[in-house]
Protein backbone atom coordinates (compact mmCIF):
# COMPACT_ATOMS: atom_id res chain seq x y z
CA UNK A 1 0.00 0.00 0.00
CA UNK A 2 2.70 2.28 0.81
CA UNK A 3 4.23 2.25 -3.10
CA UNK A 4 0.53 3.06 -4.14
CA UNK A 5 0.61 6.10 -1.77
CA UNK A 6 3.42 7.36 -3.07
CA UNK A 7 2.57 6.98 -6.66
CA UNK A 8 -0.92 8.44 -6.09
CA UNK A 9 0.78 11.89 -4.33
CA UNK A 10 3.62 12.01 -7.52
CA UNK A 11 0.88 11.40 -10.26
CA UNK A 12 -1.16 14.53 -8.45
CA UNK A 13 2.02 16.24 -8.09
CA UNK A 14 2.41 15.89 -12.09
CA UNK A 15 -0.66 16.80 -12.88
CA UNK A 16 -0.64 19.98 -10.94
CA UNK A 17 3.12 20.80 -12.84
CA UNK A 18 1.35 19.73 -16.20
CA UNK A 19 -1.18 22.79 -15.81
CA UNK A 20 1.51 25.46 -14.01
CA UNK A 21 3.18 27.97 -16.99
CA UNK A 22 6.99 28.57 -16.21
CA UNK A 23 6.35 31.85 -14.92
CA UNK A 24 3.53 30.58 -12.29
CA UNK A 25 6.03 27.29 -10.95
CA UNK A 26 8.97 29.76 -10.61
CA UNK A 27 8.11 33.25 -9.75
CA UNK A 28 8.37 34.01 -6.14
CA UNK A 29 4.78 33.41 -4.39
CA UNK A 30 4.04 35.82 -0.62
CA UNK A 31 2.03 33.10 0.03
CA UNK A 32 5.33 30.91 0.62
CA UNK A 33 7.31 33.43 2.02
CA UNK A 34 8.35 34.39 -1.91
CA UNK A 35 9.82 30.67 -2.49
CA UNK A 36 8.37 29.15 -5.41
CA UNK A 37 5.83 26.62 -6.12
CA UNK A 38 9.48 24.85 -8.14
CA UNK A 39 11.40 25.30 -4.94
CA UNK A 40 9.46 23.13 -3.17
CA UNK A 41 9.06 20.74 -5.84
CA UNK A 42 12.80 20.38 -6.20
CA UNK A 43 12.85 19.89 -2.61
CA UNK A 44 10.87 17.07 -3.10
CA UNK A 45 12.24 15.42 -5.19
CA UNK A 46 15.65 15.90 -4.20
CA UNK A 47 14.70 14.11 -1.08
CA UNK A 48 13.28 10.87 -2.96
CA UNK A 49 16.65 11.13 -5.03
CA UNK A 50 19.40 11.21 -1.89
CA UNK A 51 17.00 7.80 -0.68
CA UNK A 52 17.56 6.41 -3.77
CA UNK A 53 20.97 7.27 -4.59
CA UNK A 54 22.05 6.28 -0.84
CA UNK A 55 20.25 2.83 -0.87
CA UNK A 56 23.20 1.20 -2.34
CA UNK A 57 25.37 2.14 0.49
CA UNK A 58 22.71 1.95 3.38
CA UNK A 59 23.52 4.93 4.77
CA UNK A 60 20.98 8.11 3.50
CA UNK A 61 22.26 11.74 4.80
CA UNK A 62 19.30 13.69 3.24
CA UNK A 63 21.11 16.92 3.62
CA UNK A 64 23.51 15.82 0.65
CA UNK A 65 21.30 16.87 -2.37
CA UNK A 66 22.07 17.79 -5.69
CA UNK A 67 20.00 21.05 -5.21
CA UNK A 68 19.33 21.50 -9.02
CA UNK A 69 17.87 24.42 -10.00
CA UNK A 70 16.94 23.13 -13.55
CA UNK A 71 14.33 20.86 -11.46
CA UNK A 72 12.66 24.52 -10.06
CA UNK A 73 12.93 26.31 -12.92
CA UNK A 74 11.67 23.39 -15.84
CA UNK A 75 8.39 21.67 -15.22
CA UNK A 76 8.73 19.40 -18.21
CA UNK A 77 12.50 17.92 -16.50
CA UNK A 78 10.85 18.53 -12.83
CA UNK A 79 8.17 15.69 -14.29
CA UNK A 80 10.43 13.21 -15.78
CA UNK A 81 12.57 13.40 -12.41
CA UNK A 82 9.31 12.25 -10.56
CA UNK A 83 8.60 9.50 -13.31
CA UNK A 84 12.57 8.54 -12.98
CA UNK A 85 11.39 8.42 -8.91
CA UNK A 86 8.68 6.03 -9.32
CA UNK A 87 10.27 3.63 -11.63
CA UNK A 88 12.73 3.22 -8.85
CA UNK A 89 10.80 2.68 -5.50
CA UNK A 90 10.73 -0.83 -6.35
CA UNK A 91 13.24 -2.09 -3.72
CA UNK A 92 13.62 -4.46 -1.28
CA UNK A 93 13.55 -3.33 2.56
CA UNK A 94 16.91 -3.22 4.30
CA UNK A 95 18.29 -1.63 7.20
CA UNK A 96 19.40 1.98 6.81
CA UNK A 97 21.58 4.49 8.60
CA UNK A 98 20.33 7.80 8.47
CA UNK A 99 23.02 10.69 8.77
CA UNK A 100 22.94 13.92 9.89
CA UNK A 101 25.38 16.76 11.24
CA UNK A 102 23.25 18.86 13.70
CA UNK A 103 24.85 22.02 15.50
CA UNK A 104 27.85 20.29 14.16
CA UNK A 105 28.05 16.88 16.00
CA UNK A 106 26.90 13.95 13.33
CA UNK A 107 23.87 11.98 14.66
CA UNK A 108 23.83 8.48 13.21
CA UNK A 109 19.81 6.86 13.67
CA UNK A 110 18.67 3.31 12.58
CA UNK A 111 15.93 3.22 9.89
CA UNK A 112 14.86 1.28 7.33
CA UNK A 113 14.16 1.65 3.65
CA UNK A 114 10.23 1.41 4.09
CA UNK A 115 10.06 3.91 7.36
CA UNK A 116 12.38 5.96 4.91
CA UNK A 117 9.59 5.86 2.33
CA UNK A 118 6.84 6.35 4.45
CA UNK A 119 8.62 9.70 5.46
CA UNK A 120 9.89 11.07 2.36
CA UNK A 121 5.71 10.54 1.79
CA UNK A 122 4.77 12.26 4.62
CA UNK A 123 7.24 15.11 3.90
CA UNK A 124 5.93 15.04 -0.07
CA UNK A 125 2.04 15.70 0.98
CA UNK A 126 3.28 18.47 3.49
CA UNK A 127 4.82 20.26 0.87
CA UNK A 128 2.14 19.92 -1.44
CA UNK A 129 -0.22 20.80 1.14
CA UNK A 130 2.62 24.27 0.94
CA UNK A 131 1.90 24.47 -2.68
CA UNK A 132 -2.02 23.87 -2.32
CA UNK A 133 -2.02 27.86 -0.50
CA UNK A 134 0.13 29.11 -3.51
CA UNK A 135 -2.32 27.46 -5.97
CA UNK A 136 -5.36 28.58 -5.22
CA UNK A 137 -3.94 31.92 -6.13
CA UNK A 138 -4.10 30.54 -9.77
CA UNK A 139 -7.68 30.53 -11.39
CA UNK A 140 -6.97 28.44 -14.00
CA UNK A 141 -5.37 25.26 -12.41
CA UNK A 142 -7.18 22.56 -10.93
CA UNK A 143 -6.39 20.04 -7.97
CA UNK A 144 -7.51 17.07 -6.31
CA UNK A 145 -8.92 17.79 -2.90
CA UNK A 146 -7.04 15.68 -1.24
CA UNK A 147 -4.21 17.16 -2.33
CA UNK A 148 -1.54 17.88 -0.01
CA UNK A 149 -3.67 16.02 2.97
CA UNK A 150 -2.52 13.63 5.09
CA UNK A 151 -3.41 9.76 4.15
CA UNK A 152 -5.22 9.64 7.80
CA UNK A 153 -6.94 13.01 7.32
CA UNK A 154 -8.83 11.44 4.55
CA UNK A 155 -9.44 7.78 6.02
CA UNK A 156 -11.15 9.68 8.87
CA UNK A 157 -12.74 12.23 6.67
CA UNK A 158 -14.51 9.04 5.34
CA UNK A 159 -15.07 7.41 8.14
CA UNK A 160 -17.23 10.57 8.90
CA UNK A 161 -18.93 10.83 5.82
CA UNK A 162 -20.65 6.98 6.49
Amino acid sequence: MLIPSINNSLNELIDLLRQLSQNEYSNSCAELSNATIGEHTRHIIEMFQCLENQYDLGIVNYDKRERNSRIQTDTAFAIESIVLIQQNLEKENKDIELLQIIDGEEIRIESNYFRELLYNLEHCIHHQALIKVAILQCETVTIDPNFGVARSTIEYRNQCAQ
